[in-house]
């Protein structure tokens, strides 16, 4: 009697898990969904992320160990103005997706917390005293890790 001992082969994107990640805290405004783009990206992972009025709201999905590495990645590479309170996850079901895209936020009830006002960064300074600079003496100068936040935000989620 001869039996086969070779399993059944499984296709790589049988192994894609899919991820819904609430983040809390001071995430808008900061730069924060450009930052989870950029770790999405590096790790080719696919899905979307939004601000909404309770935060950041991310639906991922890849490979587990490239999801393990986006959550690791999503506390030590957050912005500088950025202040996580909560990550939370949960699974769901992955579908077929391309890219990784940073979408509208939605239109809830706001009940996230903006981040108060930052001193100029020193990159935005060098712009300013760079006589080369279309910055040169401007100064309202400011990016996503300085400048006003709180004096100027109507409302969130903020764009």
């Amino acid at each position: 009697m001869h039996r086969s001992l070779n399993p059944a082969p499984v296709a790589p994107s049988d192994a894609r898990q899919g991820l819904r990640i609430r983040v809390r805290g001071v995430v808008q405004g900061v730069g924060f969904r450009p930052a989870v783009w950029r770790i999405a990206k590096a790790l080719a992972l696919r899905g979307r992320v939004r601000n909404d009025g309770d935060g950041v709201l991310i639906e991922i999905q890849g490979e587990p160990g490239a999801l393990r590495r986006f959550l690791s990645r999503l506390r030590s590479e957050a912005p500088p103005l950025a202040r996580i309170e909560t990550i939370q996850t949960r699974e769901i079901p992955a579908r077929p997706l391309t890219g990784f895209h940073i979408v509208a936020s939605a239109e809830t009830r706001a009940n996230t917390p903006v981040a108060p006002d930052a001193a100029t960064c020193p990159s935005c300074l060098a712009e300013i005293r760079d006589p080369d600079n279309r910055r040169y003496r401007y100064p309202f100068t400011n990016c996503t890790h300085c400048g006003p936040r709180l004096s100027i935000v109507a409302g969130v989620p903020y764009d």
